[in-house]
Formats: C-alpha cells, sequence, structure tokens
C-alpha cells in the first residue's frame, strides 16, 4: 500500500514552469563566465564581483548573499539562453 501512495505522489506531482528549475547558480555563473569571459560579463552586469579580481567561487558567495544582484545574472543567462536558442546559425557556402 505504501509504495502505490509513493507512486501516486510521483505521478501527481506539479511540473516546474520555472525556467531555472534545476540548474544551480554554480552552472549559471560558468555559463555566463564561458561564454561572454569576466570582462564583458563585467559591462553586461557591473557588479564588482565581476569586475575587481573575478572568480566563480568569490562570484557565488557575494550573488548568494546578494539577491538584487542574483536576479540580475539569472535574468541575464535567461535571455542569453534564449537568444542561444533563436539565433540561426550561419550557414557558408562551403557547407550547401
Amino acid at each position: 500500500m505504501h509504495h502505490r501512495a509513493v507512486i501516486q505522489q510521483r505521478v501527481n506531482k506539479p511540473i516546474s514552469n520555472d525556467p531555472l528549475h534545476g540548474v544551480t547558480l554554480k552552472a549559471v555563473v560558468t555559463y555566463l563566465m564561458e561564454k561572454y569571459g569576466w570582462e564583458e560579463l563585467g559591462r553586461n552586469i557591473n557588479i564588482k564581483c565581476f569586475t575587481s579580481d573575478p572568480s566563480v567561487n568569490s562570484s557565488l558567495k557575494f550573488l548568494r548573499k546578494t539577491p538584487w544582484a542574483r536576479e540580475k545574472v539569472e535574468a541575464f543567462y535567461l535571455q542569453s539562453i534564449w537568444l542561444d536558442s533563436h539565433s540561426k546559425p550561419n550557414i557558408s557556402s562551403e557547407q550547401l
């Protein structure tokens, strides 16, 4: 009987509409750093953890304590992955 209750809970569990569901802050910061580099990231999001001796660990420490900065970083991440998914690949004449 207990086993059925567990299965029923999993079936009825709602699917999250949060686009960041399951994405860690470390994954977000690492993605942005690899895509843009610290200098460009600091120009797009002017926060000290990106402009003054930046590192993934120091950025994570700051962002976990600073909700307004984390929101900016998460919004920029969502914008970046949306643009990536909606950009058309460049096809050269050699590929045709």
